[in-house]
């Protein structure tokens, strides 16, 4: 075979490779943008939040919408109702073992949990978009996670919150419920431990 005609194979081996490179750069970008999607907007609707400097929006006294219901199996396989926790200041952290943002603020969030549980503040996370409760499970003993997370693999749960209130492809997002039921902040971005703790502290003010 002659140089010219191997030519046009070499090119299109070439090209086929370019080809495969590209669709992998897609697909990992289209990953790391569904963990940090994070952002300010809920997605429309009338839900009284004012954003802060901070991207920590809230929502007065008297202005909040409830809480949905948020109930199931647990990653654990436990059945929980987070309606049960009311009475309590509630943080409900929607998360994923896939999430780098998620695995940063983890070890944060469990430090606040423990500061907190005598104080009347239950933390409850959302795991979702993990296809099986085995990463789910590592993740929590990795970072000594210990406050229990409903298992929600395809995003119903957040679905049920009322249109503007949470974002569901920003992971990780964070609400805080007062101890009414109802939303009373939320982040649609990781979090650091002085902000969670700035995000939570004047609804546990609130009497």
């Amino acid at each position: 075979m002659s140089a010219a005609s191997r030519a046009p194979q070499c090119s299109n081996r070439t090209r086929s490779r370019a080809a495969l490179l590209a669709a992998g750069a897609a697909a990992a970008a289209l990953v790391l943008s569904a963990c940090s999607s994070g952002g300010t907007s809920g997605g429309g609707g009338d839900t009284n939040f004012v954003l802060g400097k901070d991207g920590i929006a809230t929502a007065d006294k008297g202005e909040r919408a409830d809480a949905p219901d948020l109930s199931g199996k647990t990653v654990d396989g436990k059945q929980l109702d987070v309606g049960d926790y009311k009475g309590k200041v509630v943080v409900v952290n929607v998360w994923g073992s896939w999430c780098p943002p998620c695995r940063a603020e983890a070890p944060g969030f469990q430090k606040v949990s423990e500061d907190l549980k005598d104080q009347g503040v239950q933390f409850v996370g959302i795991n979702t978009r993990d296809t099986s409760t085995g990463p789910a499970l590592a993740f929590e003993k990795t970072y000594g996670v210990t406050y229990p997370s409903l298992y929600d693999p395809t995003g119903k749960l957040m679905l049920r919150f009322e249109r503007g209130t949470l974002n569901p492809q920003a992971i990780p997002s964070t609400l805080v419920f007062d101890r009414d039921g109802k939303i009373a902040a939320r982040s649609l971005q990781a979090l650091s431990e002085e902000k969670l703790r700035k995000m939570i502290a004047p609804v546990l003010a609130e009497k």
